[in-house]
């Protein structure tokens, strides 16, 4: 077998059903289409596997037996043709009617259900993935037969010869620009900011004031609320008293020549008498 013979005998199988219910359908009675109300239960006349198979372009659905694998009946989809093939009933997801061929030019309709609607959903995936399988190997085909023929002047991209536009010699060129006046309209200019010239014929400049000196004192920004407990006891009078108080203490606590009594105590005993006296004087002498 030749490597063609291979490649066309190539079969992809998109999707398998085990279970599928086949019907013998009354002709139909209206242009609208079929109704799978109108099929008996009598009316089954095969149940088995369903095999949906991509042969290049053209998709078959093969009704086969599960055990055997022995074909019972095939629909051919060929591109193009799926309505005229499978067509869905009116009254329900599940039923299709599908148009069976013997391979001699005979045709005949049957009817096709499914025990779950996903299995019916998944059928009809099927179908539309070979359908965009077939349509996308075909633009590939033409894709590459454009670009073989007439492609290459499609896509050709004329390059025209720069044009010199050097002056010659002797040519020379003139150039008018007039001085723009500010007229002094913006944001800028009605603040004095604008830094172009203006109709006197000088620049105004952006004057700043100088930064604050860090000498004074930082005062807070909000005053305390009148309530506030600790604002009075720091405003109360009482307070700077106490506090001049405890400092002169601990001033008197720290001065080592704050209390004499150890001195006298330690003075001879004649000079007792006069200690009073002269204290001024002992002050001196010590």
């Amino acid at each position: 077998m030749s490597y063609e013979e291979d490649e066309e005998t190539f079969e992809h199988t998109l999707l398998v059903v085990r279970e599928v219910s086949v019907f013998k359908i009354p002709p139909r009675s209206t242009s609208g289409g079929y109704k799978c109300g109108e099929w008996l239960q009598s009316d089954k006349i095969w149940t088995g596997r369903l095999r949906v198979v991509s042969c290049k372009t053209r998709c078959e659905i093969r009704l086969e037996d599960p055990n055997s694998g022995e074909l019972f009946a095939a629909c051919f989809v060929n591109p193009g043709q799926r309505e005229s093939s499978v067509e869905s009933v009116l009254d329900s997801s599940r039923y299709f009617v599908l148009k069976i061929e013997d391979g001699q030019g005979k045709h005949a309709f049957i009817g096709l259900g499914f025990n779950e609607r996903n299995e019916a959903f998944d059928f009809n995936v099927a179908l539309s993935d070979h359908e965009k399988y077939v349509k996308r190997e075909s633009d590939k085909d033409v894709g590459v037969n454009g670009s073989g023929e007439g492609g290459n002047e499609e896509n050709h991209i004329d390059i025209h010869p720069a044009v010199n536009h050097r002056l010659k010699e002797g040519e020379t060129i003139r150039i008018n620009v007039k001085n723009k006046v500010s007229s002094g309209t913006g944001m800028l200019s009605a603040a004095g900011l604008s830094s172009g010239p203006s109709g006197t014929g000088k620049s105004k400049t952006l004057s700043l004031a100088p930064p604050p000196s860090g000498g004074g004192k930082i005062r807070s920004p909000l005053p305390p609320p009148p309530n506030d407990p600790a604002a009075a006891r720091i405003n109360s009078p009482g307070r700077d008293t106490a506090l001049k108080g405890s400092k002169e203490t601990v001033k008197q606590s720290n001065d080592p020549l704050s209390d004499l009594s150890p001195l006298e105590r330690n003075l001879p005993a004649g000079a007792g008498s006069g200690s009073a006296k002269t204290s001024a004087a002992g002050w001196a002498a010590f």
